[in-house]
């Protein structure tokens, strides 16, 4: 607390300077200006492919979606210092705005103040002052919208929905951030042509890694909502409708109980439900923002992926291998060891050691991962994994399938069952309630409420 109390005194301001929209014949590019007066400048930026017959010159909502993922952006960066004062220079917010924004920085970086011991205050830990104007006001007729675009990141959860809404006649283009073989290859595995795809590139100001190094604060920050407001402007320049989440039901539990504290927050329906509402009074670009698999748990997800047999060698969920080229399974963290464990009950054990290079099961350097992911420690995993409950079915399930076969367990199922926590005379119950689970809360359209209920009914 006391280092964040001395950052803040040495930067007391930080300022959103200014954010400029440029285009050449193939792009529109954003660029940003951020800094901390007199201590550092950084200059992110985007370029997304411009569509044919799109221009940005005079365009007041592209004027708005730029700025608001400016707004976005800004936190990853404000927090090295973490100033009392937010100072924009080069946007116009209301009030109500301005506490939007607020709710979405302290709860979107609870971890990172949990990690470097903070007690943020949710009223004072920033004021956000506005002192500009957007550069282009008043009313703009809407173009005629149609079609979805389904952000990939080249996990199961993006695949299921691509492969769903294709199978069931939805026009659908993907989104994503900067080029990954796993996303190519999830497109082209649901039979797409590689046109279909929208790449934006994102330019990362290497500067704030510098400040890192010299001992500035860091951390987690909620990135979901940077996917949020980029695609919210790759949609609007392709006149498409929808942007089609893949964030389930398991993302709302927090990453430490009691708290305050989701790594997933910007891919819980609270935030899905806040973003769709500043989109309506704020950006009104007229698309539709959602999670089309928000009713399901991730245990459900699981189950339904697997019947696509063809993802299985090409999709990838790991943070670290991500980082990658091309994009692997590291085998060494939560996020490969959660995913091998939601899997396992509808995989064989060699089918998984095929997928992650190695028998994450039968590795001793994963026991203290699997015991946060059961709940057994202060807290779960800092990464995006499913809830204790579906990871304790998941295991439950796996055990009983092994034993039925009169196979040896591997040894974190031992583990699990030396802990007392396999307790099949619940299993079957346990099960059917998960499976046949449906979270009304949820923004899914009727005619994509009605395709996810059919899959479900088919697949499970």
């Amino acid at each position: 607390m006391e280092k964040y109390e001395n950052f803040r005194r040495q930067a007391p301001v930080f300022v959103y300077r200014s954010y400029k929209i440029t285009e050449t014949p193939d792009t529109v590019e954003i660029d940003y200006v951020f800094d901390f007066p007199g201590k550092a400048v950084f200059r992110p930026g985007w370029s997304f492919p411009k569509p044919e017959g799109f221009t940005a010159e005079n365009d007041r909502v592209l004027e708005r979606l730029a700025f608001s993922l400016g707004m976005a952006e800004a936190v990853s960066y404000w927090k090295a210092f973490c100033s009392p004062v937010f100072r924009v220079e080069c946007g116009e917010l209301s009030p109500d705005q301005v506490g939007w924004w607020k709710k979405l920085y302290f709860l979107g970086l609870g971890e990172f103040f949990y990690i470097n011991g903070i007690s943020a205050d949710r009223d004072g830990f920033v004021d956000i002052q506005c002192c500009g104007k957007f550069g282009c006001t008043g009313e703009q007729a809407l173009p005629e919208l149609s079609g979805c675009l389904v952000p990939i990141g080249g996990g199961k959860d993006s695949a299921l929905t691509l492969e769903t809404l294709t199978n069931a006649g939805m026009e659908c283009r993907c989104y994503a951030i900067n080029e990954r073989k796993s996303i190519s290859e999830t497109v082209r595995a649901a039979g797409l042509p590689e046109s279909i795809l929208i790449q934006a590139k994102r330019r990362f100001d290497r500067s704030l890694v510098e400040l890192n190094k010299q001992g500035c604060l860091n951390g987690h920050t909620p990135f979901s909502s940077v996917v949020a407001f980029s695609a919210e402007i790759a949609a609007y320049m392709n006149r498409l409708k929808y942007i089609v989440l893949s964030n389930e039901d398991s993302a709302n539990e927090s990453t430490v109980a009691g708290q305050d504290v989701n790594h997933q927050y910007s891919k819980s329906f609270e935030f899905e439900r806040d973003f769709h509402e500043y989109e309506e009074k704020y950006l009104a670009a007229g698309i539709y923002y959602f999670s089309f698999l928000r009713p399901l748990a991730e245990f459900q997800i699981a189950k339904m992926f697997v019947s696509h047999q063809k993802y299985l060698p090409i999709f990838r969920s790991c943070n670290l291998g991500s980082k990658v080229s091309p994009d692997i399974w590291c085998g060494d963290c939560p996020k490969c060891l959660f995913i091998c464990l939601i899997l396992s009950p509808f995989l064989s054990r060699r089918e998984l050691t095929e997928i992650f290079g190695k028998d994450l099961l039968n590795d001793e350097n994963m026991q203290e991962y699997f015991i946060e992911l059961i709940g057994k420690s202060e807290h779960k995993p800092f990464e995006c994994v499913g809830s204790i409950a579906e990871v304790d079915l998941a295991v439950s399930l796996a055990i009983e399938k092994i034993k039925k076969s009169g196979g040896e367990l591997p040894l974190l199922f031992k583990i699990y069952e030396e802990m007392g926590l396999y307790q099949p005379e619940t299993i079957s119950q346990r099960n059917e309630a998960v499976c046949g689970g449906f979270s009304s809360s949820n923004l899914l359209p009727p005619e994509f409420e009605a395709i996810l209920k059919k899959e479900m009914e088919r697949l499970l």
